[in-house]
């Protein structure tokens, strides 16, 4: 059984895999809008508290077009959401490729109604949410996933998230996982 902590922190990374994944619908906004906080005056509980206010206050077409304009646009989006990119500044390069060999080794392949590279930013949270969950002891340790696959790029992309321009939720979205990534790399210290 885990312990409370990494229960909230494989939650939170699910949060964080469902808002970048795609746009939210109505019941993950309500869900979001319901959170109690418990230490409102901490750094995470006031940027729990903006999320918060950010879901209560947007509406689902208007989201829908933030993440179209965000991460997928005409050609690509505002933002390029994938490690790759951010480590290399081009896709499908070498940290595609030892992530893929870490999913293997973790037992995790892409699906195959999925049309984005496991380095999507998405994948990789939702990746980190399996190995905190998982029963026993993982392959690759948490540690070593965030280590070698996230912490290169994740700071520099949410905060890259958290000032983009006329996308209020997406934002408060990025404010709140930079804060998150910031605690995350401290755990790993």
């Amino acid at each position: 059984m885990m312990d409370e902590n990494t229960q909230w922190r494989a939650q939170t990374y699910a949060l964080i895999a469902s808002l970048l994944a795609s746009a939210p619908d109505q019941e993950l906004l309500r869900n979001i809008a319901e959170i109690e906080v418990n230490e409102p005056d901490s750094p995470m509980g006031k940027l729990w508290l903006q999320l918060i206010d950010a879901a209560k206050h947007s509406e689902i077409t208007a989201l829908e077009d933030e993440y179209q304009s965000l991460f997928i646009g005409v050609t690509h989006g505002e933002l390029i959401p994938y490690g790759s990119y951010y480590q290399t500044g081009f896709l499908m390069e070498e940290p595609l490729a030892e992530l893929r060999t870490d999913l293997v080794k973790l037992g995790l392949e892409r699906q195959e109604d999925t049309a984005e590279p496991e380095d999507h930013i998405a994948a990789q949270c939702d990746a980190m949410r399996l190995i905190l969950s998982a029963q026993g002891t993982p392959v690759i340790s948490d540690h070593e996933f965030f280590s070698k696959h996230l912490k290169p790029w994740i700071e520099q992309f949410f905060h890259d998230l958290s000032v983009t321009k006329e996308v209020s939720f997406y934002q408060a979205v990025g404010k709140f996982c930079l804060g998150f990534s910031k605690l995350e790399k401290m755990v790993y210290l």
